[in-house]
Protein backbone atom coordinates (compact mmCIF):
# COMPACT_ATOMS: atom_id res chain seq x y z
CA UNK A 1 0.00 0.00 0.00
CA UNK A 2 2.79 2.27 1.06
CA UNK A 3 1.87 5.71 1.57
CA UNK A 4 -0.58 7.90 -0.36
CA UNK A 5 0.11 11.81 -1.73
CA UNK A 6 -0.98 14.60 0.46
CA UNK A 7 -3.13 16.31 -0.96
CA UNK A 8 -6.63 17.86 0.27
CA UNK A 9 -10.09 17.77 -2.29
CA UNK A 10 -12.60 19.46 -0.49
CA UNK A 11 -16.31 20.11 -1.70
CA UNK A 12 -18.08 23.27 -0.45
CA UNK A 13 -19.24 21.59 2.64
CA UNK A 14 -15.33 21.41 3.54
CA UNK A 15 -15.64 17.72 3.44
CA UNK A 16 -12.47 15.71 2.16
CA UNK A 17 -13.63 13.94 -0.69
CA UNK A 18 -10.53 11.97 -1.71
CA UNK A 19 -10.53 7.93 -0.29
CA UNK A 20 -7.98 7.14 2.31
CA UNK A 21 -7.02 3.69 1.52
CA UNK A 22 -9.13 1.49 -0.71
CA UNK A 23 -12.51 0.00 0.19
CA UNK A 24 -11.35 -3.17 1.18
CA UNK A 25 -8.50 -1.38 3.23
CA UNK A 26 -9.93 1.83 4.65
CA UNK A 27 -6.87 3.00 6.10
CA UNK A 28 -3.67 5.61 4.32
CA UNK A 29 -0.67 6.74 5.50
CA UNK A 30 1.25 10.64 5.07
CA UNK A 31 4.11 11.64 5.42
CA UNK A 32 4.71 15.70 4.32
CA UNK A 33 6.61 18.54 5.64
CA UNK A 34 4.89 22.21 6.13
CA UNK A 35 6.27 25.48 6.65
CA UNK A 36 4.80 28.13 9.00
CA UNK A 37 3.49 29.75 5.75
CA UNK A 38 0.09 30.63 5.12
CA UNK A 39 0.15 28.99 1.80
CA UNK A 40 1.48 25.68 3.47
CA UNK A 41 -1.33 25.52 5.91
CA UNK A 42 -3.54 22.20 6.27
CA UNK A 43 -7.36 24.36 5.78
CA UNK A 44 -10.62 23.58 7.84
CA UNK A 45 -11.81 20.15 6.86
CA UNK A 46 -13.56 17.40 8.41
CA UNK A 47 -13.83 13.91 7.32
CA UNK A 48 -15.51 10.59 8.18
CA UNK A 49 -12.72 8.95 9.04
CA UNK A 50 -10.45 9.11 12.41
CA UNK A 51 -6.96 10.37 12.04
CA UNK A 52 -4.25 10.42 14.32
CA UNK A 53 -0.88 12.77 13.30
CA UNK A 54 2.36 12.36 14.57
CA UNK A 55 4.75 14.84 14.62
CA UNK A 56 7.88 13.61 13.92
CA UNK A 57 10.01 17.11 13.66
CA UNK A 58 9.13 20.64 14.71
CA UNK A 59 5.74 21.95 15.93
CA UNK A 60 1.90 21.62 15.28
CA UNK A 61 -0.48 24.20 15.51
CA UNK A 62 -3.74 21.96 15.14
CA UNK A 63 -7.01 23.64 16.06
CA UNK A 64 -10.92 22.03 16.45
CA UNK A 65 -13.88 24.24 17.28
CA UNK A 66 -13.21 25.79 20.38
CA UNK A 67 -9.85 24.47 20.94
CA UNK A 68 -6.22 24.93 19.97
CA UNK A 69 -3.70 22.59 20.32
CA UNK A 70 0.51 23.07 20.39
CA UNK A 71 1.87 19.16 19.19
CA UNK A 72 5.44 18.65 19.73
CA UNK A 73 8.15 16.86 18.44
CA UNK A 74 7.46 13.27 19.82
CA UNK A 75 3.44 13.77 20.49
CA UNK A 76 0.34 12.74 18.78
CA UNK A 77 -3.19 14.01 18.21
CA UNK A 78 -6.46 12.14 17.75
CA UNK A 79 -8.91 13.80 15.30
CA UNK A 80 -12.89 12.63 15.97
CA UNK A 81 -15.05 11.09 12.90
CA UNK A 82 -16.29 14.12 11.46
CA UNK A 83 -14.87 16.89 13.54
CA UNK A 84 -13.67 19.92 11.50
CA UNK A 85 -9.85 20.48 12.10
CA UNK A 86 -7.22 23.29 10.76
CA UNK A 87 -3.33 22.92 11.08
CA UNK A 88 -0.09 24.96 10.41
CA UNK A 89 3.45 24.43 11.55
CA UNK A 90 4.86 26.64 14.30
CA UNK A 91 8.17 27.48 11.87
CA UNK A 92 8.14 24.00 10.39
CA UNK A 93 7.24 20.28 11.26
CA UNK A 94 7.47 17.27 9.76
CA UNK A 95 4.47 14.99 10.27
CA UNK A 96 3.54 11.17 10.19
CA UNK A 97 -0.45 10.43 10.05
CA UNK A 98 -3.40 7.73 9.79
CA UNK A 99 -6.20 8.32 8.18
CA UNK A 100 -8.74 5.36 8.62
CA UNK A 101 -12.57 4.94 8.56
CA UNK A 102 -14.19 3.18 11.27
CA UNK A 103 -15.08 -0.03 9.55
CA UNK A 104 -11.90 -0.79 9.54
CA UNK A 105 -12.08 -1.27 13.11
CA UNK A 106 -15.57 -2.45 13.68
CA UNK A 107 -16.27 -4.88 11.22
CA UNK A 108 -19.75 -4.56 10.37
CA UNK A 109 -22.37 -2.68 12.43
CA UNK A 110 -23.71 -6.00 14.36
CA UNK A 111 -20.28 -6.93 16.11
CA UNK A 112 -19.73 -6.25 19.10
CA UNK A 113 -16.42 -4.02 18.35
CA UNK A 114 -18.79 -1.61 16.46
CA UNK A 115 -21.77 -1.62 19.01
CA UNK A 116 -19.63 -1.93 22.06
CA UNK A 117 -16.00 0.43 21.81
CA UNK A 118 -16.39 2.39 18.01
CA UNK A 119 -19.68 3.80 17.72
CA UNK A 120 -20.25 5.08 20.93
CA UNK A 121 -16.74 6.65 20.27
CA UNK A 122 -17.28 8.34 17.30
CA UNK A 123 -20.17 9.25 18.32
CA UNK A 124 -18.75 10.72 21.50
CA UNK A 125 -19.63 14.25 21.90
CA UNK A 126 -16.75 15.14 24.12
CA UNK A 127 -14.02 13.37 22.06
CA UNK A 128 -13.24 15.94 19.22
CA UNK A 129 -9.67 15.47 19.63
CA UNK A 130 -7.25 13.79 21.72
CA UNK A 131 -3.74 14.94 22.44
CA UNK A 132 -1.32 11.95 22.63
CA UNK A 133 1.66 12.83 25.39
CA UNK A 134 5.18 10.64 24.73
CA UNK A 135 5.56 11.43 27.93
CA UNK A 136 2.56 10.28 29.31
CA UNK A 137 1.21 7.75 26.85
CA UNK A 138 4.67 6.53 25.34
CA UNK A 139 2.81 3.06 24.65
CA UNK A 140 0.12 4.73 22.01
CA UNK A 141 2.52 6.44 20.87
CA UNK A 142 4.23 3.18 19.93
CA UNK A 143 1.39 1.73 18.86
CA UNK A 144 0.82 4.19 16.04
CA UNK A 145 4.40 4.02 15.03
CA UNK A 146 3.98 0.36 14.28
CA UNK A 147 1.09 0.49 12.28
CA UNK A 148 2.62 3.57 10.26
CA UNK A 149 6.02 1.30 9.93
CA UNK A 150 3.55 -1.54 8.88
CA UNK A 151 1.91 0.80 6.34
CA UNK A 152 5.44 2.24 5.02
CA UNK A 153 7.45 -1.27 4.36
CA UNK A 154 4.64 -3.60 3.81
CA UNK A 155 5.50 -6.83 5.35
CA UNK A 156 3.51 -9.68 4.72
CA UNK A 157 0.17 -9.36 6.82
CA UNK A 158 0.55 -5.97 7.65
CA UNK A 159 -3.16 -5.20 7.53
CA UNK A 160 -3.14 -7.26 10.64
CA UNK A 161 -0.60 -5.31 12.29
CA UNK A 162 -2.45 -1.89 11.66
CA UNK A 163 -5.45 -3.44 12.44
CA UNK A 164 -4.02 -4.56 15.46
CA UNK A 165 -2.58 -0.98 16.65
CA UNK A 166 -5.35 1.26 15.66
CA UNK A 167 -7.48 -0.86 18.01
CA UNK A 168 -5.40 -0.77 20.53
CA UNK A 169 -6.04 3.16 20.31
CA UNK A 170 -9.84 2.99 19.61
CA UNK A 171 -9.54 0.82 23.01
CA UNK A 172 -7.19 3.42 24.96
CA UNK A 173 -9.31 6.45 23.91
CA UNK A 174 -12.65 4.58 24.43
CA UNK A 175 -11.54 4.14 27.91
CA UNK A 176 -10.26 7.74 28.01
CA UNK A 177 -13.88 9.10 27.69
CA UNK A 178 -16.15 6.31 29.05
CA UNK A 179 -17.41 8.71 31.23
CA UNK A 180 -19.01 10.78 28.50
CA UNK A 181 -19.98 8.10 25.89
CA UNK A 182 -23.17 8.43 26.81
CA UNK A 183 -23.49 12.06 27.65
CA UNK A 184 -25.94 14.03 25.57
CA UNK A 185 -25.23 16.53 23.10
CA UNK A 186 -23.24 19.98 24.17
CA UNK A 187 -23.02 23.16 23.08
CA UNK A 188 -20.26 22.53 21.77
CA UNK A 189 -21.40 19.66 19.44
CA UNK A 190 -24.00 22.14 18.06
CA UNK A 191 -21.49 24.78 17.57
CA UNK A 192 -19.50 22.34 15.34
CA UNK A 193 -22.80 21.90 13.23
CA UNK A 194 -24.08 25.59 13.52
CA UNK A 195 -20.78 26.83 11.92
CA UNK A 196 -20.41 23.69 9.52
CA UNK A 197 -23.67 25.07 7.80
CA UNK A 198 -22.56 28.42 8.18
CA UNK A 199 -19.45 28.24 6.65
CA UNK A 200 -21.34 26.02 3.75
CA UNK A 201 -23.44 29.26 3.24
CA UNK A 202 -20.64 31.85 2.68
CA UNK A 203 -18.33 29.48 0.70
CA UNK A 204 -21.20 28.85 -1.63
CA UNK A 205 -22.94 32.71 -1.90
CA UNK A 206 -19.08 34.56 -0.98
CA UNK A 207 -19.46 36.72 -3.89
CA UNK A 208 -23.09 38.07 -3.09
CA UNK A 209 -23.91 41.10 -0.37
CA UNK A 210 -23.80 38.70 2.58
CA UNK A 211 -25.30 40.17 6.15
CA UNK A 212 -24.99 39.16 9.23
CA UNK A 213 -28.46 37.90 9.35
CA UNK A 214 -27.99 35.87 6.30
CA UNK A 215 -25.30 33.98 7.80
CA UNK A 216 -27.26 33.19 11.23
CA UNK A 217 -29.87 32.12 9.27
CA UNK A 218 -28.36 29.09 7.68
CA UNK A 219 -27.80 28.05 10.83
CA UNK A 220 -31.65 28.62 12.38
CA UNK A 221 -30.23 31.10 15.05
CA UNK A 222 -30.18 34.79 15.84
CA UNK A 223 -27.53 37.23 14.88
CA UNK A 224 -25.64 37.43 18.39
CA UNK A 225 -25.65 33.52 19.08
CA UNK A 226 -24.12 33.60 15.64
CA UNK A 227 -21.46 35.96 16.99
CA UNK A 228 -20.69 34.31 19.74
CA UNK A 229 -20.67 31.13 17.36
CA UNK A 230 -18.05 32.13 15.22
CA UNK A 231 -15.62 33.80 17.63
CA UNK A 232 -16.23 30.85 20.12
CA UNK A 233 -15.01 28.56 17.33
CA UNK A 234 -13.05 30.01 15.28
CA UNK A 235 -11.94 33.11 16.66
CA UNK A 236 -13.34 35.42 13.90
CA UNK A 237 -16.37 37.53 13.29
CA UNK A 238 -18.58 36.47 10.37
CA UNK A 239 -17.87 39.51 8.73
CA UNK A 240 -14.15 38.89 8.88
CA UNK A 241 -14.55 35.22 7.22
CA UNK A 242 -16.46 36.77 4.95
CA UNK A 243 -13.95 38.83 4.06
CA UNK A 244 -10.91 37.06 4.48
CA UNK A 245 -12.87 33.72 2.05
CA UNK A 246 -13.33 36.58 -0.60
CA UNK A 247 -9.31 37.53 -0.09
CA UNK A 248 -8.54 33.92 -1.03
CA UNK A 249 -10.50 32.75 -3.34
CA UNK A 250 -9.41 36.38 -5.50
CA UNK A 251 -5.54 34.92 -4.76
CA UNK A 252 -6.69 32.00 -6.33
CA UNK A 253 -8.09 33.36 -9.28
CA UNK A 254 -5.14 35.65 -9.64
CA UNK A 255 -3.32 32.26 -10.42
CA UNK A 256 -6.11 30.44 -12.31
CA UNK A 257 -7.03 32.91 -14.34
CA UNK A 258 -4.51 35.09 -16.12
CA UNK A 259 -7.17 36.08 -18.82
CA UNK A 260 -9.22 37.97 -16.11
CA UNK A 261 -8.21 41.55 -15.70
CA UNK A 262 -7.91 42.07 -11.70
CA UNK A 263 -11.14 44.29 -12.09
CA UNK A 264 -13.11 41.42 -13.22
CA UNK A 265 -11.67 39.62 -10.56
CA UNK A 266 -12.59 41.94 -7.61
CA UNK A 267 -16.23 41.83 -9.01
CA UNK A 268 -16.44 38.05 -8.69
CA UNK A 269 -14.93 38.21 -5.12
CA UNK A 270 -17.77 40.52 -4.50
CA UNK A 271 -15.98 43.83 -3.81
CA UNK A 272 -17.39 47.04 -4.68
CA UNK A 273 -14.14 48.49 -6.89
CA UNK A 274 -10.92 46.86 -7.61
CA UNK A 275 -9.10 49.29 -5.81
CA UNK A 276 -10.87 48.12 -2.85
CA UNK A 277 -9.85 44.84 -3.30
CA UNK A 278 -6.57 45.90 -3.42
CA UNK A 279 -6.19 47.95 -0.65
CA UNK A 280 -7.32 44.98 1.25
CA UNK A 281 -5.33 42.26 -0.67
CA UNK A 282 -2.25 44.28 -0.03
CA UNK A 283 -3.38 44.50 3.67
CA UNK A 284 -3.20 40.40 3.75
CA UNK A 285 -0.70 39.12 1.58
CA UNK A 286 1.98 42.04 2.19
CA UNK A 287 1.81 42.31 -1.79
CA UNK A 288 -0.69 43.78 -4.72
CA UNK A 289 -2.94 41.73 -6.91
CA UNK A 290 -0.44 42.11 -9.88
CA UNK A 291 2.59 41.40 -7.77
CA UNK A 292 1.23 38.89 -6.40
CA UNK A 293 -0.12 37.10 -9.62
CA UNK A 294 3.62 37.53 -10.70
CA UNK A 295 4.59 34.93 -7.94
CA UNK A 296 2.24 32.49 -10.20
CA UNK A 297 6.06 30.01 -10.67
CA UNK A 298 6.00 30.03 -6.84
CA UNK A 299 2.94 27.77 -6.62
CA UNK A 300 4.11 26.13 -9.66
CA UNK A 301 7.17 25.10 -8.53
CA UNK A 302 6.03 24.07 -5.12
CA UNK A 303 3.23 22.15 -6.94
CA UNK A 304 0.89 23.74 -4.08
CA UNK A 305 -2.95 24.42 -4.33
CA UNK A 306 -4.52 27.38 -3.07
CA UNK A 307 -6.74 26.36 0.50
CA UNK A 308 -9.24 28.12 2.07
CA UNK A 309 -7.05 29.46 4.98
CA UNK A 310 -9.13 29.99 7.30
CA UNK A 311 -6.62 30.67 10.87
CA UNK A 312 -6.60 34.20 12.58
CA UNK A 313 -7.52 37.29 10.44
CA UNK A 314 -5.59 40.43 11.01
CA UNK A 315 -8.35 43.24 11.40
CA UNK A 316 -9.48 45.11 7.94
CA UNK A 317 -11.50 48.25 8.70
CA UNK A 318 -13.17 47.86 5.45
CA UNK A 319 -16.71 47.88 4.55
CA UNK A 320 -17.31 44.38 2.32
CA UNK A 321 -19.85 45.23 -0.35
CA UNK A 322 -20.88 43.26 -3.81
CA UNK A 323 -21.12 44.63 -7.41
CA UNK A 324 -24.24 43.34 -9.14
CA UNK A 325 -22.64 40.88 -12.20
CA UNK A 326 -20.00 38.58 -12.04
CA UNK A 327 -18.27 36.98 -15.30
CA UNK A 328 -19.68 33.44 -16.00
CA UNK A 329 -16.47 32.39 -16.28
CA UNK A 330 -14.69 33.10 -13.36
CA UNK A 331 -17.88 31.42 -11.05
CA UNK A 332 -17.23 28.22 -13.20
CA UNK A 333 -13.91 28.29 -12.23
CA UNK A 334 -14.76 28.88 -8.83
CA UNK A 335 -16.99 25.93 -8.30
Amino acid sequence: MALQECRLNLNQKLKELRLHGTLEFPCAGYSSYYTGRQEDSIPWHWHEEIEMVYVAEGRLELKIPSESFYVETGDAFVINSNVLHYAIAADYCKLHSLVFHPTLILGNEDSVFAKKYVRPLVSCHAFSGCAVSRFENAHVIQWFCSAFDAIVQEPPGFEFVVRENLSRVCFFLTEKFKDELEVPETLQSQDNLRIRKMLEYIQRYYFDDIKLADIAKAADIGERECLRCFQKTIQLSPIQYVLKYRIIRGAEMLLHNPENSISEIATACGFESPSNFSKIFKRFYKCTPREYRKKEIYCLRWNKPTFLILESIIFLPFSVQTTRQIPATLLESCH
